[in-house]
């Protein structure tokens, strides 16, 4: 009896425990799922960056580019146009955001060129995809059709369509038709199509390498230049519920309490095809890479080998850096784990998978689908036509005497044993990329789907150029690649120099970094401290002097908006920093030979000088962990912008 008592006990304690135990665990559960919790929405990340917001010394300004500021206001012996002009330009525009952009302000640059008036340009990304928003179509798709004719109103005229008898002579093809080159001189405009212009009073041109007139220009032409950049930087305004929602996406990261730089990885199909950049990736992607050069080669676009050795590509700097390399780069700079960064680009060749380390470096890496909900984006979209759902086709099966046909021409014999019957094959594998790369050696045509991912593709890359250009700090991870071709971080850059110089816009040598990435291979992630500062001391380089010169000699041969000095900019004369004109080979200035600027825009600038941040005598980096050092605390000079349009107001020759 008494042991049956002592067992009674056992059980009632072990039962008391256990539900002593439940209510403990249940305390706990509560407590840390309202800790939790706190970290869902996005701008509540604020408590946990806060400790890192003292390393200002990273996000400060350029002191040697403020007295650079923006000033693309026509100089001298500048008319309005002609009301009386030679003939309508009707244009095609194709290609994705960059080759787009930059083809509409040589566009413009052309008709003010050929004193013609322009019709607003087609783009055929959006059209050419099948039950896009009605609301929305061609140049209003991405851009403001209003903002853009009121602004050039003094430039170029600019008609929405073409009048009723010449629109009737374009259905029925009746005027002449010109595809020209992007390094078109402007002679050949004057020479070839003027003369057609004014005899047929209608041309087409249809533009798909991102540009239709040479870059650089005769001295005698800088107001062509700065038309360019009135173009890009004022009168290509997107449209408003773009601007609306790129807006609410700095304001959420402005809202985190803390600075943030923006990336763009640059990893775009079209340009490793061109640059031979297939061996850098893995199994399929590297076969998409290669269909794509081959196609390139077929069409004329490239006159190189099929084969190429991607690892001497990347030595000479053509490959781009990969967002692992970028986010060492980063880290070595001394920019904590914490460090909010965003990564642009609507586009990125090898998926998430290529971006995994930079993301398992810094923590806080957000995009676009971070920022905005699902209803945002489909709302910036507007209504479409739904898409059938199956589309997929099988193969036709083959006959028995295809089959036949086939074994007699398989090779010499001996021949092996027929394989064994195969596994059903699944619908998703015959779908896409996979189905025609393991099928076909031709890439099939796009399909609805593609083009209209394309065409949302110019929207998602207008948000990232909005963001791009507010964030404290950018980085790219390709641009000036060897193909020509205006691409994203390019026109982020230039824009950045135009609006405001002293901004930190790295503009890091791919084939020097590469160089120092080679010395270090075996110690990635703890490298030696001489390594550190050699990776420091050039990127600060490229935030400055050096880094423009470079930036001028290889990417404005390619395209202007990339670097629109020194026409588009002016200096402070009484600047602290003195520079001297820097030339070129070819004798065209490079850096240095900007205007002075008017008297307003000197007396907007003048109330910062004098004025010595703390920690002006600091270098330009902090280390942190990455190389064992401890932090210095820092401070930022603030940023003003004077990109003011009150310039109808202002006599330019003040």
């Amino acid at each position: 009896m008494a042991f049956v008592t002592k067992i009674k006990w056992v059980v009632l304690s072990v039962m008391v425990l256990s539900v002593g135990s439940i209510i403990i665990h249940l305390s706990l559960t509560k407590f840390w799922a309202v800790n939790i919790g706190q970290y869902k929405v996005l701008p509540s990340l604020s408590q946990d960056l806060r400790p890192y917001v003292k390393n200002k010394k990273l996000w400060g300004s350029v002191k040697s580019l403020e007295a650079l500021q923006p000033y693309a206001k026509a100089r001298s012996n500048y008319s309005v146009p002609k009301e009386q002009s030679n003939g309508f330009i009707y244009a095609k525009v194709f290609g994705g955001f960059a080759k787009t952009r930059s083809s509409i302000c040589d566009l413009v640059a052309i008709s003010r060129l050929l004193n013609a008036t322009l019709v607003i340009p087609e783009i055929q990304e959006s059209t050419l995809s099948k039950g896009t928003s009605l609301k929305f179509k061609s140049f209003s798709y991405v851009y403001n059709e209003e903002e853009f004719i009121a602004y050039l109103k003094n430039d170029v005229i600019i008609v929405k369509t073409l009048p009723g008898s010449l629109m009737e002579r374009r259905e029925r093809n009746e005027f002449p038709t010109f595809k020209p080159k992007s390094s078109a001189s402007p002679n050949f405009y004057i020479k070839e199509i003027l003369p057609k212009l004014k005899k047929s009073k209608v041309i087409e041109l249809i533009i798909a390498n991102g540009g239709a007139l040479q870059s650089i220009l005769p001295p005698n032409m800088a107001e062509i230049q700065r038309l360019r950049c009135r173009i890009a930087f004022h009168a290509l305004q997107f449209r408003p519920e773009i601007q609306m929602l790129g807006r609410q996406m700095v304001n959420k990261l402005r809202a985190l309490g803390q600075p943030f730089l923006a990336y763009h990885p640059g990893l775009l199909r079209d340009t490793l095809a061109y640059n031979g950049c297939a061996e850098l990736f893995q199994d399929v992607h590297t076969e998409l890479i290669q269909h794509r050069r081959a196609q390139m080669i077929k069409e004329g676009i490239l006159k190189e080998e099929l084969i190429v050795d991607s690892h001497l590509q990347r030595d000479k700097g053509l490959c781009p850096l990969m967002p692992e390399e970028v986010g060492i780069l980063l880290r070595v700079m001394g920019y904590s784990s914490k460090t909010i960064i965003y990564l642009a680009g609507s586009e990125t060749f090898g998926g998430q998978r290529i971006l995994i380390p930079l993301q398992a470096m810094f923590t806080n890496t957000v995009d676009r689908t971070s920022l905005c909900s699902k209803k945002e984006l489909s709302d910036l979209v507007g209504p479409e036509i739904p898409l059938p759902q199956n589309i997929f086709q099988p193969p036709p099966s083959k006959s028995e005497e295809e089959l036949k046909e086939e074994w007699k021409k398989a090779g010499p014999r001996p021949r092996p044993l027929p394989p064994p019957p195969g596994r059903p094959i699944y619908q998703h594998e015959k779908e896409g990329w996979y189905g025609w790369i393991t099928e076909t050696p031709t890439e099939p045509d796009p399909s609805p789907m593609d083009l209209r991912m394309q065409a949302h593709r110019l929207l998602w890359d207008a948000l990232d150029y909005i963001v791009s250009l507010e964030a404290d700090a950018f980085i790219p991870g390709f641009n000036n690649d060897n193909s020509g071709w205006p691409d994203f971080s390019s026109l982020v850059m230039g824009h950045r120099l135009y609006e405001t110089a002293s901004f930190r816009t790295y503009r890091p040598d791919r084939k020097k970094v590469v160089e120092l990435f080679n010395t270090t291979r075996e110690n990635l992630y703890h490298p030696k401290h001489n390594w550190t500062t050699l990776v420091q001391e050039h990127l600060n380089k490229s935030l400055s002097e050096e880094g423009l010169i470079r930036q001028s000699l290889l990417s404005k041969p390619a395209i202007f908006l990339s670097h629109p000095l020194p026409e588009c900019s002016c200096r402070i004369a009484s600047a602290s920093v003195a520079s001297n004109p820097v030339r070129g080979k070819d004798g065209r200035f490079l850096y240095g030979d900007e205007d002075q600027c008017p008297k307003w825009i000197q007396a907007g600038s003048l109330a910062k000088e004098g004025v010595k941040s703390e920690d002006d005598s600091q270098p330009d980096y902090e280390s942190n962990d990455f190389v064992n050092e401890s932090n210095k605390d820092g401070a930022k000079s603030d940023q003003t912008r004077l990109w003011d349009q009150q310039d109808e107001e202002m006599d330019p020759n003040d």
